[in-house]
């Protein structure tokens, strides 16, 4: 049985450092609705708090650049990526905004 190590330390509000065993990551964003950035990829989650219903999507940086020109169909995939990722950015934009008044 292997073990586990994972901490998490926020350090802004809604961002955040993910330590794993072997790799580090950030994450941004507010409860249900969140990106990570990693060694791996970009993973893009949203769900509704309290729940347990959640939709990810994994979105893993090409091996090589000829494996980027034979992938060019998932060229939509990454554009619904950055659509969530504004999404995100402007929920989290108008959390702070009504915070600050």
């Amino acid at each position: 049985m292997g073990f586990r190590f994972r901490r998490s330390i926020r350090i802004l509000p809604g961002v955040r450092v993910n330590f794993g065993k072997r790799v580090a990551s950030v994450s941004v964003g507010v409860r249900g609705a969140h990106v990570t950035v990693g060694p791996t990829g970009t993973r893009t989650t949203v769900g509704v708090p309290g729940t347990g219903f959640s939709y990810t999507e994994l979105h893993k940086p090409p091996a090589s650049p000829v494996e980027a020109q034979v992938d060019a169909p998932a060229a939509g995939k990454s554009a619904r990526g950055i659509v969530w990722l504004a999404l995100l950015l402007a929920v989290i934009v108008a959390i702070v905004w009504a915070n600050v008044r």
